[in-house]
């Protein structure tokens, strides 16, 4: 008697493509992908991009299978940022599409090179409603940085070269490949365009180097070098363009102290004097001081957004001369009036100017900044033996030391990071910060650390932030991609919570995490005991995924929790159990200016 047994496959791994070489649509793609110098993509397989995973299977670019589409674009993001290269996401058509665009969105507001490939429907079924069809091309226009249907395989090869050029160059961002499952099947021969040549989009016209004679460079030389009270605002582009030891030595040279962007993070080290760290609506006091005073403002790869103006006709009231360099001529002068502009990418236009200033002594105003620094410091001093957040994140950041990256999700948790982590060095320090998305925290850490193998990275999340895209822990796990993250549990939407606090008369509407359906409307004494048990149970949920993980509730174990989770191989998960009612200070309120500053319950 004889048994039948199924032949195992045979695929062997995919060499190399041969120019003029004949090869499936999906072949191509993934041939493309080679060329370009993908090491990693992020996704999740599905019906119409089958084909594509049948040879991306067998090539040597290291694929992470998420839980979820939208984890596996904030992965890729997180890979983005961290080295500068391109993040890859190939997913299915409809729903599998459609759960990248939050992903998108958040890449595309903070200028984040992503190329993300959706399968689609075939050619002949576009339009008719088929199975799992979305209008990938129509979603997802107003949030990429460019997009492609494509319709025939001939043009596989040339959309895939084009769309990392797009993606990387100029102000970065993502661009959307829908792939039709007919023309992943169709067969043409193979050819690798080495060049690209887009009409219309010239970006190495703004990144050439800028010369100092160029008449914008020198007119904003000679504004700086008159200036008495300048302020350098430093914004995610500097970060972007490489341009941290520019930005730093023109600080140097001129002694003009420097603020960033949320997103700017890292872009001067703020161990120096002269840093001011971050300004705006949660920015320090001194930051916000020294651009109320300030008589001239060089602002760099920023855009003056609401969160760092507040009331536009309150903004640098004395300041006479706004400098802005930005690779985007369309946030030049879009808030802000601008006096000097120049368009260019940051490094070279800072380059230029370094060649044309001279070091300059401005004591005065050192001694002003100095004395609101030292008058105004951020606080985190607390006489009791609770855990407040402040306290766990300035413990991370002695502990895990100044090589680590740090990740964070949105809410109070990440403008106290902002505060409490020593940013030193660009590219270590990963938040949403246009799109202000909940959920990226634990997803983009996992994509950092696949960027950065060999360093700490740390993801501050908050209970809320954490359970929207949880399932990757399972990711992080079976991957063994060792990220630690620390949750700081209040039982709240914190920062919503907060403004219902300061400006809803302490109405509590839906922000308490703790609410079961048999809780009054108005929730008249939260914390005092009689609330039932918090759920999810955020320790045994990781512990189910395969991680290390443990609960913290007095101040007395952080320490030696946070060193537990950095000798810990794999990932490790900490859950802090913070003060409820917290609040991040010192706080401008929305739409107000400098002299509605707040440093707790009443005005500075």
């Amino acid at each position: 008697m004889t048994t039948e047994t199924t032949p195992k496959p045979q695929h062997p791994p995919l060499e190399p493509a041969t120019e003029g070489q004949v090869l499936s649509g999906a072949e191509i793609l993934v041939q493309s992908l080679m060329r370009a110098g993908v090491d990693v993509a992020f996704g999740y397989p599905g019906g119409a991009i089958m084909d594509t995973f049948h040879f991306l299977n067998r090539s040597p670019i290291e694929f992470i299978l998420s839980r979820h589409e939208q984890g596996a674009t904030h992965m890729a993001d997180g890979y983005a940022r961290v080295t500068g290269k391109a993040g890859v996401v190939i997913v299915t058509s409809g729903p599998g599409a459609t759960n990248t665009i939050t992903g998108i969105a958040t890449a595309n507001m903070d200028s984040v090179p992503l190329v993300v490939i959706t399968g689609q429907v075939p050619t002949t079924m576009v339009g008719n409603d088929a199975f799992q069809e979305a209008d990938v091309v129509g979603i997802t226009r107003p949030i990429s940085k460019h997009n492609y249907l494509i319709n025939d395989v001939r043009d596989v090869a040339r959309v895939v070269r084009e769309a990392f050029h797009i993606a990387t160059t100029g102000r970065p961002g993502p661009v959307v490949i829908d792939f039709p499952k007919d023309v992943q099947q169709a067969q043409t021969a193979f050819h690798w365009p080495e060049s690209v040549d887009i009409r219309g989009y010239r970006p190495d016209r703004l990144e050439k180097k800028i010369s100092p004679s160029h008449p914008m460079v020198q007119k904003a030389a000679k504004a700086i070098m008159r200036a008495k009270r300048p302020v350098l605002y430093v914004g995610g582009g500097a970060v972007i363009a490489g341009a941290s030891e520019e930005v730093t030595a023109l600080a140097r040279r001129c002694q003009i102290p420097v603020t960033t962007t949320l997103t700017g993070l890292g872009a001067f080290p703020e161990d120096d004097p002269l840093s001011l760290q971050m300004l705006g609506m949660h920015g320090t006091e001194y930051a916000n001081y020294a651009v109320d005073q300030c008589d001239t403002i060089i602002a760099v790869g920023a855009r003056f957004d609401d969160r760092v103006t507040g009331k536009i006709a309150e903004f640098m009231p004395q300041c006479e001369c706004v400098i802005h360099i930005d690779i985007d001529p369309s946030s030049i002068s879009k808030n802000i009036q601008v006096d000097i502009p120049i368009t260019g990418d940051a490094k070279a236009c800072l380059a230029a100017l370094l060649e044309l200033v001279e070091p300059t002594e401005r004591s005065e105003w050192a001694e002003q900044v100095l004395a609101w620094k030292k008058h105004h410091p951020l606080r985190e001093e607390f006489g009791d033996d609770e855990i407040h957040p402040q306290r766990v994140i300035s413990a991370i950041d002695e502990i895990a030391g100044p090589d680590k990256i740090t990740v964070t999700d949105v809410g109070q948790h990440q403008m106290w990071a902002c505060h409490f982590i020593t940013h030193l060095r660009p590219r270590s320090w990963l938040s949403s910060g246009g799109l202000g998305t909940m959920g990226y925290g634990l997803p983009a850490a996992i994509g950092a650390k696949v960027a950065a193998p060999d360093r700490a990275v740390w993801c501050i999340s908050g209970d809320g932030g954490i359970q929207m895209n949880m399932q990757e822990m399972t990711t992080a796990a079976l991957n063994e991609i060792a990220v630690k993250v620390a949750v700081l549990n209040n039982q709240y939407l914190g920062m919503v919570r907060q403004w219902q606090q300061l400006f809803y008369g302490r109405n509590y509407s839906y922000t308490c995490l703790r609410r079961r359906s048999i809780c009054e409307k108005v929730c008249r004494d939260p914390g005092s005991g009689k609330c039932q048990a918090y759920l999810p149970n955020i320790v045994a949920m990781a512990e189910a995924c395969g991680w290390q993980a443990q609960r913290v509730e007095r101040r007395a174990g952080i320490r030696d929790a946070i060193q537990w989770a950095e000798e810990t191989p794999g990932p490790v998960l900490l859950e802090f159990s913070v003060h409820r009612e917290d609040n991040v200070w010192p706080m401008i309120p929305a739409g107000q200016g400098v002299k509605k500053m707040m440093r707790g319950m009443e005005l500075i």
